[in-house]
């Protein structure tokens, strides 16, 4: 027999190997059916029903329940809240995040302990994190408002109560917790740089740490960047434990967002049918979000 047909039958994998294999993939693939693809056909199938919970008559009613989205002016407030928060926290998160892994990875002393303070928030529980901001940000006994007084604001903001500051407030606790999470993040791709690129550009000319930043830094970031981008995105869409431990969507619906509408319809007032519709159209925003920061920035990225 010669050689070339003798391949691929040395290439053939025992059944006892292939068994195995199978069998070591079997609990990763069930939890994977009965954790996601189940869960997410099933909020498919609801979304065109008027199930709601422990109500044993439901109908079929097709698109109904997205054309009643189209017409709740309480939906069309959260999907506006949702968007300006992603506006707010999303690029600020990833600027400042940036800015604190190069702090970081610049300085010769103290890197473990700036790590930790920066990380602090992302390992955090959020209900502890938040009793805290709601004590920072009290109108009356908060540390903030009381040293706006001191520097001389006669009436400082009510940053959870009052509807013109309760987003920018969320979004700022939103940014806190985003930070040391693309820190992290950053520091990973700084550390991937190799220090000659550095010396070499020096040579031709980059003096300044802002021309290696320019030349360098930046462009070999770029896979990170869109990493870090996309994560943070969906982050920041899918916020909704800050908003129901604070605000609980007020006042005035002013701080109400996508995913505690979902919930609120879901859970609050059991009209399941309708919080799977809001499912979808969440899901398709998010897609949306990162199909066109993909396309914006995946043509600018040097993968080298």
């Amino acid at each position: 027999m010669s050689e070339a047909a003798a391949l691929p039958a040395a290439r053939r994998v025992p059944i006892g190997e292939a068994l195995a294999g199978l069998l070591l993939t079997l609990p990763a693939a069930l939890a994977y059916l009965l954790m996601l693809l189940l869960p997410t056909a099933a909020a498919i199938l609801l979304a065109f029903t008027d199930y709601e919970l422990g109500n044993p008559d439901w109908a079929w009613i097709g698109l109904g329940n997205f054309e009643e989205l189209l017409e709740d002016r309480g939906f069309a407030v959260s999907l506006r809240n949702t968007l300006v928060y992603v506006g707010l926290v999303a690029p600020l998160s990833v600027a400042l995040g940036l800015g604190a892994a190069l702090l970081i990875e610049a300085g010769a002393r103290g890197r473990a302990t700036f790590r930790a303070a920066f990380f602090l928030p992302v390992v955090s529980l959020t209900v502890a994190m938040a009793a805290a901001w709601q004590y920072l940000l009290h109108p009356t006994i908060g540390p903030l408002n009381a040293a706006l007084r001191m520097a001389g604001v006669a009436q400082p903001p009510f940053w959870l109560s009052s509807s013109d500051w309760v987003l920018v407030s969320l979004a700022a606790i939103g940014v806190w917790e985003n930070i040391g999470f693309n820190m992290v993040l950053f520091l990973a791709g700084l550390t991937a740089i190799p220090r000659e690129l550095y010396a070499a550009a020096e040579v031709d000319g980059a003096r300044s740490a802002l021309d290696r930043f320019r030349l360098v830094t930046w462009p070999l970031l770029g896979p990170t960047t869109l990493f870090v981008v996309t994560i943070t995105m969906i982050r920041s869409v899918r916020v909704f434990d800050t908003v129901a431990v604070l605000t609980g969507g007020g006042p005035n619906k002013a701080s109400e967002v996508l995913l505690y509408t979902m919930y609120r319809e879901g859970f609050t007032y059991l009209r399941l049918g309708y919080s799977a519709a809001i499912t979808l159209v969440f899901l398709g925003i998010v897609l949306a979000l990162v199909w066109l920061q993909t396309r914006a920035m995946d043509r600018r990225v040097h993968y080298g």
